[in-house]
């Protein structure tokens, strides 16, 4: 990705742009949003306008994003006019390796520095092509906003932030060199490939080590509660399979059949897959379903007082939901909080006095 961008002005620019991120953007966000009421950790938010202002704060980062990304093809295609050939160049770091000239092997520099420090080091090394390192530290520093960037505007990157944002950096690099290479925009390089790689790896780092500390202040009580959990987890049951295991059925108790079928079928939208009858006449058993939720219902079509009982469901986004709700003639509660993870949600009275919690996630 040779761009311009070889200027000692890009470089300084893009650096000065990554430290603003990482340093300034979440305490920033983090006290203005203090400020104006907002919660951003999903739990109810004091200001009567959240939801607008929350809408202002996604699309301002999203907008900033967007110039982000538009710095980046600019640099990496509108910067240099098309070439007459296809250029690859796949001999990994060569330039850096001509760019640093050393006396001494690795080992003989390792004694150096521990017996006369960097000093006596720096003696032994000569710089020969300072834009070649520039032009590696360039397209490292490029992709650290990506890395950092991407968890912090979206769920799905932050759901598995050790990984994926990384990836994703290595996929839009690989993607890029190819059509550089297709519009003949500069070299196929392998060097930049992996540069890339690592400024999203740093900027995926720089996230969970600056960002995710100042957004969540209470990090190191979670991270020593995980840590102790995980010691003694490796080795109980069900561990190992605890990825590819889901919950998928919970059972309530009813006393009408009529009542079942009125509510989560006709109104919630679940599918009766089978009704089993009891013997001795001690009621049905009823199993529904609606995509991979699975609700097994006993009816005792009797008018005994039953315990109280509650079924909780999340949701990635609440408010269509409960527009949804009253649409259809559905009572929904005023926005909660939930009392353990503190995210928002509201509730509805199924039949038996049954609480529905659905929670935003």
């Amino acid at each position: 990705m040779t761009a311009i961008a070889n200027s000692l002005v890009t470089n300084i620019l893009v650096t000065c742009l990554m430290l603003v991120m990482v340093f300034l953007l979440p305490g920033m966000d983090r006290k203005i949003s203090q400020k104006l009421g907002l919660n951003l950790q999903g739990g109810v938010s004091t200001n009567p306008r959240a939801d607008a202002l929350l809408r202002l704060r996604q699309g301002l980062l999203y907008a900033a994003f967007g110039i982000y990304l538009i710095m980046v093809a600019y640099l990496v295609f509108f910067s240099r006019s098309a070439t007459r050939s296809y250029q690859i160049h796949v001999d990994l770091f060569a330039d850096l390796k001509n760019a640093v000239q050393v006396d001494f092997n690795l080992l003989e520099l390792l004694k150096t520095f521990l017996s006369e420090g960097l000093s006596g080091v720096s003696s032994h090394v000569e710089i020969v092509k300072p834009e070649d390192i520039a032009q590696v530290y360039m397209n490292i520093m490029l992709f650290v906003p990506m890395g950092y960037l991407l968890p912090y505007l979206f769920g799905w990157f932050r759901a598995r932030v050790r990984y994926r944002p990384a990836l994703a950096c290595f996929i839009i690099s690989f993607v890029t060199e190819n059509l550089q290479l297709m519009f003949r925009r500069g070299f196929y390089d392998l060097d930049d490939l992996v540069s890339n790689t690592i400024g999203g790896i740093i900027g995926q780092l720089c996230f969970l080590s600056f960002a995710y500390v100042v957004m969540h202040p209470d990090w190191r009580r979670e991270m020593k509660s995980y840590r102790r959990w995980k010691r003694h987890a490796r080795s109980r049951t069900l561990y190992p399979f605890a990825r590819k295991m889901t919950l998928t059925r919970t059972t309530l108790r009813s006393s009408s059949e009529e009542e079942i079928m009125d509510f989560y079928v006709m109104k919630l939208g679940f599918r009766l897959i089978r009704r089993l009858i009891l013997e001795h006449g001690e009621g049905t058993n009823m199993l529904l379903e609606m995509g991979r939720m699975q609700l097994e219902i006993h009816c005792c079509n009797s008018g005994d007082l039953l315990p109280p009982q509650t079924l909780t469901l999340s949701v990635r986004r609440l408010k269509p939901v409960v527009r949804r709700m009253e649409k259809n003639g559905i009572r929904v509660s005023g926005t909660e909080q939930d009392p353990y993870t503190g995210l928002r949600c509201v509730h509805i009275e199924g039949p038996d006095g049954v609480r529905i919690q659905i929670i935003e996630n």
